[in-house]
């Protein structure tokens, strides 16, 4: 089902006269109630009033994680605090943590785009859904559970964690959907065959992923493991939390819900807006937020973009999987280097499991070393010394062939590299850089 037919199916006109008059709306909005905003516009040298089609939107600064770092922790906000409902803070790793605030307005603009998410992946009115994200300060989990609330589903807010406990909720209660990173899917995947339970007879039908990249060949790992539809969803705190795109069961891109946010895709080396099909980093602008709406926002995610109508019928446009992130991507020996493309290899190798880390060193006046820690099955580990060999040699001459950079493959046991109920930890740099 389509939950918004109206805004997810609008001509190309129709669509892009609604996010010219946001557009202008919400500059003038920000220019005259962020004083940050109102700094950062005039050294860029424009006014409020250059800005008249969503075409103008050229002419606006970025805005980077950095900005609001520095101005915690509310500078960038637009609404005084008292007319604020709820907070979230970012579990930063550096530096002071990424506030963000919702108005009441702003809420209601949450729960309608995650039902319109939750619609995009199957999910109807009078499902069950059980929520493994986390709830409180991360948006994953409240996000969800306003959406599902405004979708008319029943909620198991479980939240992440207690492993055992979600696998006997979904075997008791029978939920429909699961949403959850899918790392942690696998994971529990893992519990349940210890428990004796066979996934693939689980009632999970339907699973909406994110939180972490993830690649094709993950998602097919996950529908092969739990017999279900397994589907990308993106957000992130600074724009909303989740529901900022969401792939409908086509799984031929996220469906971005652009009367809101709109999205533009910039080349990572010319700074230009990069041809549809082509990667580059995501950028985005909040149409319609209050509480702290941003302008060309630098995700730091890496996708691409496509403009055509989709086979589910809706004309919104549509970005790629996350291929990986500009902070999340390692530099080794000068080469770009991202986890999902790892993964992408080793889940297209036999007796490989989906879990693995990526450990990066480099010793005094010498270059990079890149490792490559990945579990294998029971069976395979078990095999004589030569059989592991020769697994390690096709993994490393696999992985360099799509890197062009050397690695070295370790072969361990299952159950060696660490677990997450969140997102897993792919990259261990171990470099003084």
């Amino acid at each position: 089902m389509i939950w918004n037919e109206k805004m997810e199916t609008m001509a190309a006109q129709d669509l892009k006269n609604i996010q010219s008059d946001r557009l202008k709306s919400i500059v003038k909005y920000v220019y005259d109630n962020c004083p940050a905003y109102t700094k950062k516009i005039d050294n860029h040298g424009i006014k409020p009033a250059d800005i008249n089609t969503i075409d103008d939107i050229k002419k606006l600064p970025f805005t980077i994680k950095e900005d609001l770092r520095d101005s915690y922790p509310f500078g960038l906000f637009s609404q005084p605090i008292k007319q604020l409902k709820e907070i979230h803070v970012s579990s930063g790793t550096t530096g002071n943590p990424t506030v963000v605030g919702y108005t009441k307005d702003d809420l209601k603009l949450w729960s309608e785009v995650m039902a319109r998410a939750i619609a995009c992946a199957g999910g109807v009115p009078g499902d069950m859904i059980q929520i493994a994200y986390g709830y409180g300060l991360f948006t994953g989990g409240l996000g969800f559970h306003y959406g599902a609330l405004e979708m008319g589903l029943t909620i198991i807010p479980c939240s992440s964690g207690q492993t055992k406990r979600q696998l006997k909720i979904m075997t008791d209660l029978k939920p429909r959907i699961l949403a959850c990173t899918p790392s942690y899917s696998l994971y529990m995947a893992e519990e349940a065959r210890e428990m004796g339970l066979n996934p693939r007879a689980s009632s999970w039908e339907i699973g909406i992923f994110g939180a972490e990249p993830w690649s094709e060949a993950m998602r097919k790992e996950i529908e092969a493991t739990w017999d279900m539809e397994a589907t990308d969803v993106f957000g992130m705190s600074e724009i909303i939390g989740p529901g900022v795109a969401q792939e409908c069961l086509q799984k031929n891109g996220m469906h971005i819900f652009s009367d809101v946010f709109y999205p533009e895709v910039i080349d990572l080396q010319t700074g230009k807006e990069a041809r549809p099909g082509e990667s580059g980093e995501l950028v985005i602008t909040t149409l319609t937020k209050q509480g702290i709406p941003l302008l060309r926002y630098k995700t730091r995610d890496i996708v691409s973009i496509t403009y055509e109508k989709c086979a589910c019928g809706r004309t919104s446009p549509r970005i790629s999987k996350i291929k990986g992130r500009t902070d999340d991507m390692i530099i080794v020996r000068g080469i770009n280097v991202f986890p999902s493309q790892i993964e992408h290899v080793l889940l297209s190798i036999e007796g490989t499991q989906p879990h693995y880390q990526l450990v990066v060193d480099r010793k005094t006046g010498e270059l990079d070393e890149l490792e490559v820690m990945v579990e294998v099955d029971e069976k395979i580990f078990s095999d004589e010394v030569k059989k592991l060999r020769a697994l390690e040699e096709k993994i490393r001459d696999e992985i360099e062939s799509v890197l062009g950079v050397m690695v070295k493959v370790r072969l361990v046991e299952p159950k060696t590299i660490p677990r997450s109920e969140g997102k897993a930890k792919r990259v261990v740099d171990k470099r003084t850089l």
